[in-house]
């Protein structure tokens, strides 16, 4: 059975979208814990994301 979300095939592992963006596999699973993506959702003990959303990185930066 498929799962749908609404979001159609755009639905990629955590491990795949890591890659895409360059990120090692934990920084992006501690944001996806931490609710910090949108799409990212967890389907029996599976992480998934929709593809398309943007890294974004919240960290403070100091402006000189």
């Amino acid at each position: 059975a498929k799962i749908e979300f609404g979001i159609g095939d755009n639905l990629v592992s955590l491990a795949e979208y890591a890659r895409m963006h360059g990120k090692a596999y934990r920084t992006v699973r501690q944001k996806a814990e931490l609710g910090n993506f949108r799409t990212a959702r967890k389907i029996g003990r599976n992480w998934v994301i929709n593809k398309n959303e943007p890294y974004i990185d919240y960290r403070y930066k100091h402006k000189r």
